[in-house]
């Protein structure tokens, strides 16, 4: 016989909670009603339900549970199948009437999946959802200036996401920002239209934004990001990334060099700094930022031109809490980098941080294709001196010519290391990964594309269990027979196109 006690005996495991719910309240031989359960009781068992499909079936089993899943939910996300988008969208959003968070994504759309939501529908939104504090929109084709200005009178919105948003221009978003004083998360992904930066000047006014994320917005130029102003002291995490087929479109003039040299940029609040494919300049633009990040604690250089050895330096200066790095390196000829030049990285880099980033945890460090091993900017030295000042825990090579089987001796002293990823270290050969079964905490190993390992490099591991997980991949003269056993957990795949 089922009752309340029943629920609160039982351990909270919702997976089936809708068919159990649904038992409870068919069962003829029945003591306890559902609407005896105590209202507490109901409103936590829907609490703990995480998965939408849970909780879809569970609202069905009774009407009590249908209309506390109206008002406890509080996630939306809807996307292809809204047909018709603006009617539906509104039936929804009358029936969650408390709804904080709502995501629209029409990955994947075709006009024969009905028509997409459109500005009527940013309408709909922000007139039935008054709570509503985080949008998100992916693929919304339909969607212009006139539907942000409708999301302006949300006076709650605190975060916007929009991925590749076409219709959408710099007008659209100043509006938005202006009618949401409150918004601390702005996000732009490939809004190719977004060709003007008066909305970042009044962000920078606002001095209420926190997380900015621009990625391939063609005309926003790394010099646009002066505008920001006092808002720097406020920002925690800035990701930019520059389209590298418009890498050189937007040059800055010399009022914006004045600007930047002029400025005092705080960036005290700074956690976590990612940039792709920008141009690093002496004096001016983002090489006044990298100097003055005190708490920063993740950076992502990846393909960005010109960073010196002098920017890294005072990098690691400054930010003495540093946890994770990651490096990719440029390796384009068409650039005039020799191995004299002093915008080229070198050791000098890495041991800087070394000495400087003593909680450093995460290193990534990767060449693009078509480096050369004698070009390599960092030697097995400069690696090996950061694994061993810092208690690294995760250490991810790409493309490294330089390490090889004497770094892997090295790691075997390397008391923290927990995971290591070597994609295409072709110096590597099975002598050294043998060493790994001497690593003293390893758990996880990736291999990618690494050409001089073959099955003999796993007759170590093979029964020894000392791997938590072992991924190969891509690697021509590793068969799958031969990682069995050399893991609790193996995964394999092999796809030889790369190699041709």
């Amino acid at each position: 016989m089922l009752g309340p006690a029943h629920f609160h005996q039982c351990p909270l495991n919702f997976r089936n909670l809708g068919r159990r719910l649904c038992a409870f309240v068919e069962l003829n031989d029945i003591r306890f009603a559902m609407d005896e359960l105590p209202e507490n009781l109901v409103w936590e068992i829907l609490g703990r339900i995480m998965k939408t499909v849970d909780r879809n079936a569970v609202s069905l089993a009774c009407k009590r549970l249908y209309e506390i899943d109206n008002e406890q939910r509080i996630s939306l996300r809807v996307g292809c199948g809204l047909d018709p988008a603006n009617e539906a969208l509104a039936s929804l959003c009358n029936r969650f009437p408390n709804l904080t968070k709502v995501e629209i994504t029409y990955s994947g759309w075709m006009s024969k999946l009905g028509k997409q939501m459109d500005d009527q529908g940013l309408s709909i939104l922000a007139g039935y959802c008054p709570l509503l504090s985080d949008l998100t929109l992916s693929y919304c084709t339909f969607v212009t200036d006139v539907g942000l200005r409708y999301l302006a009178s949300c006076s709650k919105l605190s975060a916007l996401k929009l991925n590749f948003t076409p219709r959408i221009t710099g007008c659209g978003i100043l509006s938005l920002v202006v009618g949401c004083r409150s918004l601390s998360i702005l996000h732009l992904i490939r809004c190719l239209n977004v060709n003007s930066v008066e909305w970042l000047e009044y962000l920078g006014k606002l001095e209420t934004l926190e997380d900015l994320s621009i990625k391939n917005c063609r005309a926003i130029g790394e010099g646009d990001l002066i505008k920001l102003g006092l808002s720097w002291k406020k920002l925690k995490r800035l990701q930019f990334e520059v389209d590298a087929n418009y890498r050189y479109m937007k040059l800055y003039d010399r009022l914006a060099v004045d600007e930047w040299k002029r400025q005092w940029i705080p960036c005290e609040n700074m956690q976590e700094l990612s940039l792709v494919n920008c141009i690093i300049s002496p004096g001016r633009g983002l090489a006044c930022v990298l100097g003055k990040c005190r708490n920063l604690e993740k950076i992502h250089l990846d393909m960005c031109v010109g960073v010196r050895d002098s920017d890294i330096v005072s990098l690691a200066q400054k930010s003495s809490n540093l946890r994770s790095i990651s490096l990719r390196v440029p390796s384009d000829f068409s650039l005039p980098l020799l191995m004299n030049n002093p915008l080229r990285l070198t050791d000098e880099s890495l041991k800087a941080i070394a000495q400087n980033c003593l909680m450093l945890e995460t290193v990534r460090i990767s060449f693009s294709d078509g480096e050369f091993p004698s070009f390599s900017s960092f030697t097995l030295n400069g690696i090996l001196s950061v694994i061993q000042n810092c208690p690294v825990r995760e250490l991810a090579l790409d493309h490294v010519y330089s390490f090889t089987d004497v770094g892997m001796e090295a790691l075997c002293s390397a008391q923290h290391l927990e995971t290591l990823e070597l994609v295409r270290c072709q110096e590597i050969s099975d002598e050294g990964l043998q060493l790994v079964s001497q690593f003293p905490c390893i758990r996880v190993l990736r291999l990618s594309k690494c050409l001089g390992i073959t099955d003999d490099g796993f007759k170590t591991l093979v029964g020894s269990y000392k791997l938590d997980l072992l991924a190969v991949e891509d690697c021509p003269q590793i068969s799958e027979r031969a990682i069995y056993g050399a893991a609790r957990s193996v995964s394999f795949r092999q796809d030889l196109s790369w190699m041709y």
